[in-house]
């Protein structure tokens, strides 16, 4: 599965990027009131993963929103992410994930990941479904092969070695489903840097999609996805359900029905 490649986004998409974000960014302010009608959480960990080229700062107003919530929300700790082009980065990430679950007695940890975050988010899910409560994905290629992204070339020019064996590996592990590990993945289709068919899953008992309509540098500060997010948290533990799209949210929030050609086939089904 991993290693099927879609069209990259459309080019005007990706063009769009940066104003659509900073719309999205100033739209935070008056959707303040909408954003505090979630429930509140149970002070759990959330440990937040950035997007490729990103560092902790690019998550911050999604970890000030969580925290105002009353969620544990942390860091990652680990510089930019440059995906394996940060030696060891599946150990150190490990050893994070480790000090974060000893740290809060044993509880297990939900984790966030935008974009390439959202893969290795996946990835620990795989390795330590002990201590990790759930896993959501922000606009994250983990149901393809990265050079379906807009994102590739940047890591080809940078000498990032995005096809090493261990590399592929870990993907393949990623884009398998998460088994008993509740998983969220938010997409959009208007996503001008990973095309949304490679950010989204076949729904099963613990696995959904939601779908948003956001730029994909904006989906870390976009309102409904923030939303989103929070809703997800919000579950007890053992006590997981599907997002439910109803009322005002049947207007904020699209139909996550996925429409995947392979081959002369097109599967559809819903979320």
């Amino acid at each position: 599965m991993s290693e099927r490649t879609y069209q990259r986004p459309d080019r005007s998409l990706m063009l769009a990027e940066a104003p659509r974000a900073a719309g999205e960014f100033a739209a935070l302010i008056s959707a303040t009131p909408f954003l505090y009608q979630v429930r509140r959480g149970d002070g759990h960990p959330v440990l937040v993963l950035p997007g490729f080229g990103g560092t902790d700062r690019s998550t911050q107003v999604l970890r000030q929103y969580l925290a105002s919530l009353n969620y544990d929300a942390l860091p990652w700790l680990q510089g930019r992410n440059l995906g394996p082009g940060t030696p060891n980065l599946t150990y150190t990430l490990a050893q994070r994930l480790e000090e974060i679950h000893t740290a809060a007695d044993g509880r297990s940890v939900s984790l966030v990941g935008w974009s390439l975050g959202g893969v290795y988010a996946r990835l620990l899910a795989h390795l330590y479904p002990e201590r990790v409560r759930q896993v959501i994905t922000l606009g994250s290629p983990f149901a393809g092969h990265p050079r379906s992204t807009r994102a590739y070339r940047v890591a080809q020019r940078l000498n990032i070695p995005v096809g090493e064996q261990a590399t592929t590996r870990h993907r393949r592990l990623a884009s398998e489903p998460l088994g008993d590990v509740p998983n969220t993945a938010i997409f959009s289709k208007t996503d001008g840097v990973v095309p949304w068919q490679i950010a989204s899953q076949q729904p099963s008992a613990n696995a959904e999609n939601i779908e948003v309509y956001s730029s994909h540098l904006g989906l870390g500060f976009n309102p409904t996805v923030l939303y989103a997010v929070a809703d997800r948290l919000s579950q007890q533990e053992q006590a997981w359900r599907p997002f439910v799209r109803d009322g005002w949210k049947l207007l904020a929030y699209g139909p996550a029905r996925l429409e995947v050609n392979d081959g002369e086939q097109q599967i559809q089904h819903p979320a």
